[in-house]
């Protein structure tokens, strides 16, 4: 989805009115906060998403995919300071987030930052665990011994923050996790592919795809999203649909009207 034009998607109802350069940085600001969010396979990353990754232009990102398909896969998260035109200040920029799943510090396969692996194994030290727990998930036991002895104190005793040691908690319990599969997934009813298929009165879970002044677009699985006006989001008054939905709510929506020649679909999310 990096190669597509964020503007291409839609992502607003006056978004053609605001002025271009304005509208492209904001846009790549989401796919980098997204990209960064997420964090990217140093192994298997395409220039195109790498260049989206803190402190990466589209430069490095190409010296980064070259030195790959040159050397083989990056070994480790060091590794990277070889590349062409990568010095340490663009490795203490994008390090933490970039995974490398096949290093053998398993740390390199999370988002602790590298400047943290020293609190990192502190911590491991102090509570009896070992980098090899980390990578076998043996840490069932980790938050019952964090509550015993303390957060605040164990962040004393290895001399780091409160919250980056909470950061560093939640990510060796789950090396390499996808912080996405925590999300809501939109269920879609069985058998509901074509516009044709839809009837009125058939209730639905869908994503809200975009929000304009008049009601809220939402797609149902079909080709077409459909349209909740205002006046049909809630049983009260609504002043905007912003104050009841936004992008990305997962919503349950009764089918009012289908409109086949003019593939309109309208939706209510009231009385269900």
């Amino acid at each position: 989805l990096v190669k597509i034009d964020p503007k291409s998607i839609g992502v607003g109802q006056y978004q053609h009115d605001v002025a271009p350069k304005r509208l492209d940085d904001s846009l790549r600001g989401v796919v980098e906060d997204a990209v960064n969010n997420v964090g990217v396979d140093l192994n298997t990353a395409s220039a195109s998403l790498l260049q989206y990754v803190s402190g990466i232009n589209s430069v490095i990102a190409r010296n980064i995919v070259e030195y790959r398909e040159q050397n083989g896969k990056f070994k480790s998260r060091e590794e990277i300071i070889n590349v062409k035109r990568l010095g340490e200040k663009v490795f203490t920029q994008c390090s933490g987030f970039l995974r490398v799943p096949e290093s053998k510090n398993v740390f390199d396969n999370t988002a602790v930052h590298p400047e943290s692996y020293g609190a990192a194994e502190k911590f491991l030290l102090r509570l009896g665990f070992t980098k090899d727990d980390v990578r076998n998930r043996n840490l069932q036991m980790i938050d019952s011994y964090v509550g015993l002895i303390g957060i605040d104190k164990l962040a004393g005793e290895i001399n780091t923050g409160v919250p980056t040691l909470k950061d560093i908690i939640e990510e060796i319990k789950k090396p390499g996790r996808d912080p996405r599969e925590g999300l809501p997934k939109p269920i879609f009813m069985t058998g509901v592919i074509e516009l044709s298929d839809l009837k009125p009165g058939m209730i639905l879970n869908g994503t809200v795809r975009n929000v304009a002044d008049f009601g809220a677009f939402v797609d149902i699985g079909v080709h077409q999203d459909g349209l909740v006006h205002i006046s049909q989001l809630a049983d009260r008054f609504v002043k905007h649909p912003l104050d009841v939905v936004k992008v990305g709510d997962i919503v349950k929506v009764k089918v009012l009207e289908v409109d086949a020649e003019r593939k309109r679909i309208s939706l209510t999310m009231k009385d269900i």
